[in-house]
């Protein structure tokens, strides 16, 4: 983000410097949503309008760079736009943020009217083949922060002297399943075998990982936690051991309280609210997943079987640009199921329905969930890098490919999506997404607004490629589009409304 909406003016290889710097100076060890909502702000604001201090003692961050610098060709395009309408293109069009989180994210950045703004982003057209890639994680790490040394030579020196005196002291065992770190807080495992004696809960979860009877991790870990203080403690003052082990090259070990887990590894303790879903996969990074003991074969999305070992999956992931998307299939007692990476601690249970699917007359609730077929995987992986990144853990992500045709005046074809996720605490939100509806840009999906998962109507003011505007509306299968606005003229047509007026203008959508 920081790299393409700095201005674009001299060398690629000073500008990546100066962004990873601006990166740099905005880290912090609060991974929370609203923690990194914060530094997102910090990091947009920076590069925004950077200050020409910036560019002294650039030498640490220009002996850091990546082997391969980014295509300038979107840089040049992005070059010619002020500032704000930059941030809105790289928050719409290149971390695939909907229309609403942007003006929000606008606001925050004192951009006093947004929405023409986000108009003119959606507006530019980009070189074709002009998408950014991501850089590899390990190229992520700050080059150098000095505000943080301090603080990290103090909490190391503190976590050797805390785990010197629990060696000291004895602290405890695992006698009886249970353990008590030097702050008071018990370390609990699951009986063996008992989520096969009892109900399915995440209580009945066994520990696994070769490093469960490693004394020295655990306790270290369960110190870790034992500190921390305000929303990211443990309930109760128990947590319970789900993991233990290696991920990659990495010690892990995974604890749960309630609805919070807390992963700690070498590089620190990072407490996430997870929800209390008895079978969603819970992600340790790179890909691989803990599974639910009751869980069996889980499968490639080609078909292929996924290597697992003490419970955890070889990486599997998504295959789509963003690395959000469906990322196996596994069977468990009710069924098979394909799990999806929708960026949050755990796996999500993917659905779809295609544009032939209507809901069954007075049904309360959804089908069962099924394995996707191609044609959902499909769907999933071009809806995934449209599917903003939850602030709430997810357990279930529908779409509804509600219309699927060609958009008139020489679009092209195109569907929109009425995706609903439902959270952890069975809350839910759903929204309609246009796909195909900006061309050949690297991101063809537009947000639409709101949309009712189960009589799903949605609109939106698109541009034709021979430069005029039009309002398209389109509804899900039985249903009519209606929109009452001052237009010039407007017709429907296999369920899409297609109508002339000023841009922009207001528009009362509903569908009968």
């Amino acid at each position: 983000m920081a790299y393409f909406v700095l201005p674009g003016r001299g060398k690629r290889v000073y500008r990546l410097a100066v962004a990873r710097r601006i990166v740099d100076g905005t880290a912090r060890r609060d991974r929370s949503p609203a923690a990194l909502a914060r530094r997102r702000t910090r990091v947009l604001r920076r590069a925004m309008y950077p200050s020409r201090r910036l560019q002294i003692g650039l030498g640490p961050w220009l002996r850091s760079l990546p082997a391969r610098l980014p295509d300038p060709a979107l840089t040049g395009a992005l070059s010619r736009l002020e500032p704000p309408v930059r941030v809105a293109y790289v928050l719409r069009h290149i971390e695939c943020m909907p229309r609403y989180a942007v003006r929000d994210q606008l606001i925050k950045l004192r951009v006093p009217d947004p929405w023409p703004v986000i108009d003119a982003a959606d507006a530019l057209e980009v070189p074709s083949g002009a998408s950014p890639e991501r850089f590899e994680t390990a190229l992520l790490r700050p080059v150098r922060n000095r505000s943080l040394l301090p603080l990290a030579t103090a909490a190391a020196l503190t976590a050797g002297l805390v785990g010197a005196l629990v060696m000291t002291e004895g602290g405890g065992s695992f006698a009886g399943g249970r353990t008590a770190s030097a702050h008071g807080l018990r370390l609990l495992t699951a009986v063996p075998g008992a989520w096969a004696r009892g109900p399915h809960t995440l209580d009945t979860w066994p520990a696994r990982g070769d490093l469960v009877h490693d004394r020295a991790l655990t306790r270290r870990a369960v110190d870790a936690w034992a500190g921390v203080t305000g929303d990211r403690r443990a309930r109760g003052g128990t947590a319970q051991l789900m993991y233990a082990g290696h991920s990659g090259t990495t010690a892990l070990v995974l604890l749960r309280s309630g609805d919070r887990l807390a992963r700690y590894a070498s590089s620190g303790l990072e407490v996430v609210t997870a929800g209390a879903d008895p079978s969603a996969p819970i992600h340790l990074g790179s890909g691989r997943y803990l599974l639910a003991p009751w869980d069996a074969r889980p499968e490639t999305l080609t078909g292929d079987p996924l290597d697992v070992r003490d419970g955890v999956t070889a990486p599997a992931l998504a295959r789509t640009r963003c690395g959000r998307g469906p990322a196996f299939h596994v069977d468990g007692p009710g069924g098979a199921r394909t799990v999806g990476d929708l960026g949050g601690p755990r796996g999500a249970v993917l659905t779809y329905h295609s544009p032939a699917y209507r809901p069954s007359a007075g049904a309360a609730t959804e089908p069962a969930p099924t394995r996707l077929g191609p044609e959902g995987l499909r769907f999933w992986e071009r809806l995934g890098c449209a599917t903003p990144r939850p602030e709430r853990p997810v357990t279930e992500a529908m779409a509804w490919n509600f219309w699927s045709g060609t958009l008139p005046h020489g679009g092209r074809a195109a569907d929109w999506a009425c995706t609903r996720l439902t959270f952890a605490d069975n809350g839910t939100a759903s929204w309609a997404t246009l796909l195909g509806a900006d061309g050949p840009r690297a991101v063809g999906q537009r947000a639409t607004g709101a949309c009712d998962a189960r009589r799903p109507v949605s609109g939106t003011w698109w541009r034709a490629p021979a430069g005029r505007w039009y309002y398209l509306a389109a509804a899900g299968p039985g249903l009519l589009p209606r929109a009452e606005a001052p237009f010039r003229s407007a017709g429907t047509q296999n369920r899409l409304l297609v109508a002339t007026g000023r841009p922009n203008t207001p528009v009362a959508l509903t569908a009968r």
